[in-house]
């Protein structure tokens, strides 16, 4: 089922197939448990090798032509991964999508992807079937939490036994779509190659080790959960606790018997407000990891004097999967330059080329800011049949634009200073939100904040700052506006500010900065 590249296409055929490295690293105890949900349900390795087989064999048993399109609209469970894994298994193409989609997103994906087989949820199956069979999708089964659905039971009549596929490296493997804060879904097409590369690359650099459990807290719709926490944990044949959502009480309480987490920054702004984090409750973890959006500085210093653990931050991207990381141990390459230190995503991880460049894509001098371009095995090949807009995010020399805006220190460590399209110019100056933002966060009373830029009639653009107040703080926007001029130059300083008791947010986090300019637009046009 896999798809020969051009190039290779009479080369022997070597097995790159991300499953079958995944499966060799099960441990020798094949009875023993893999994974362990939040009502004490366990999964042994052997059942992770048969079910995957089964929903293989099923998969296999359609007919379906090479590099089929398998999309997933279904809630977490250890079954929605198992279709995951067997997707690999079989040699087909996995296609995960947000069960917060709705049937004009849904329709958008399918229409786009044009998947063989769809699994969704028996709630939705009525409408998404109907969009999926309009579509040109062959078959639509259904899955759901509790271990039921047509997927399972038209598995159930297949063998346990199964050769996995033969794969090439360059073969695609998954297609995940961008999370759309600034406009259209993009479909990123990751090889097995890419996914396997980064997982091997991860596992040495965070230290994972014989005897490490991963509490899997994370949605597994989207590159954190489905590929650096799922792939961490079977790359190492590590135990996963598995929770179908996160719940900092349940969380906490499972970091007795677990040694590594992963989370966006608000999971952990949320543990924070539990009275039950100490150092006691932590003592058995080795690893916290965060990423996806931005970790605030105060979260950071906070969750250190809490733990006594240094949050490990990291830098990614849907089609990159993970581009950089702050040091698990001291890095070789960096002289005395192996702590994990706040408000950085650390150095770029080994096999990937990292610079900071200018619009001539030149790399910049230490310090600069500039657009982050990044080369390496883990970069995609490009974006689901959209070729023009492929070729205007690789550079002649192969990088990728990650659309993303950072410096490099002098000691290595990349700073994210904000995305290419948040970049406001007032007045001919460049502003960028992150550093408004992070003199904002420090203020007295302020949990969090975000500035836009919107139309000016005079400056063309200027920023609008959005501020969210800790619970029973006494802050004023005119104070903070005030604050501001005082520390930066006038370009700088936002021309609006306002007081709100929320901000947009995708799946994972992220400031949705494009529904904020739309909102503010017109204020002063």
């Amino acid at each position: 089922m896999a798809i020969l590249s051009p190039y290779n296409r009479f080369a022997p055929m070597a097995q790159h197939n991300l499953f079958a490295a995944l499966r060799a690293a099960f441990p020798k105890d094949l009875d023993s448990t893999a994974v362990e949900t939040e009502s004490g349900l366990r999964y042994s390795w052997r059942d992770l090798d048969r079910a995957t087989a089964m929903v293989a064999n099923l998969l296999s048993s359609l007919d379906l032509p090479a590099g089929s399109r398998i999309a997933a609209h279904t809630e977490k469970s250890v079954e929605a991964m198992v279709l995951y894994l067997a997707t690999l298994r079989a040699g087909y193409v996995y296609l995960p999508l947000n069960t917060a989609y709705q049937s004009a997103e849904v329709e958008y994906f399918i229409g786009n992807a044009e998947p063989a087989v769809v699994v969704c949820a028996s709630r939705n199956f009525g409408w998404v079937s109907k969009i999926a069979f309009k579509a040109g999708t062959q078959y639509v089964f259904t899955l759901d939490e509790d271990r039921t659905g047509s997927l399972l039971e038209r598995a159930a009549m297949q063998s346990d036994v199964h050769a996995v596929a033969q794969s090439q490296a360059n073969d695609l493997a998954a297609i995940v779509y961008t999370s759309g804060t600034t406009g259209r879904s993009k479909g990123a097409m990751l090889s097995h190659g890419n996914l396997l590369s980064n997982a091997k690359v991860l596992k040495t650099y965070w230290g994972w080790k014989k005897g490490d459990v991963l509490i899997h807290a994370l949605p597994i719709f989207h590159v954190h959960g489905l590929f650096v926490g799922i792939h961490g944990a079977l790359l190492n044949g590590s135990k996963m606790v598995w929770l179908s959502k996160f719940d900092p009480k349940t969380v906490l309480a499972h970091m007795a018997h677990a040694t590594v987490f992963m989370g966006v920054p608000t999971l952990y702004v949320r543990l924070l407000a539990e009275p039950g984090l100490t150092r006691e409750a932590t003592r058995n973890m080795r690893l916290f990891i965060a990423g996806s959006a931005p970790l605030l500085l105060e979260t950071f210093k906070e969750w250190t004097a809490r733990t006594g653990h240094t949050i490990l931050e990291r830098y990614g991207m849907s089609e990159t999967v993970m581009l950089t990381s702050n040091p698990y141990t001291a890095d070789a390459r960096y002289q005395q330059q192996s702590e994990r230190r706040g408000a950085t995503v650390g150095f770029p991880l080994p096999g990937v080329e990292l610079r900071v460049a200018g619009h001539d894509d030149v790399a910049l001098p230490v310090g600069e800011i500039g657009g982050i371009q990044v080369r390496g095995p883990n970069v995609f090949a490009g974006y689901w049949r959209m070729p023009e807009k492929t070729a205007e995010e690789f550079t002649a020399d192969g990088f990728f634009k990650t659309g993303d805006m950072g410096q490099v220190d002098a000691r290595g460590y990349v700073h994210i200073v904000g995305r290419s399209k948040d970049l406001i110019i007032s007045g001919g100056y460049n502003v960028y939100p992150a550093e408004i933002e992070s003199y904002i966060n420090d203020m007295p009373g302020v949990a969090e904040s975000a500035l836009v830029g919107v139309p000016h009639p005079d400056f063309g653009e200027v920023g609008v700052a959005l501020v969210i107040a800790k619970p029973g703080a006494q802050v004023q926007a005119a104070t903070i506006v005030a604050t501001l001029k005082k520390q930066l130059a006038n370009f700088k300083t936002p021309k609006h500010c306002e007081l709100v008791p929320e901000l947009p947010r995708n799946a994972m986090g992220k400031v949705q900065k494009n529904l904020l300019r739309a909102q503010y637009q017109s204020l002063f046009v």
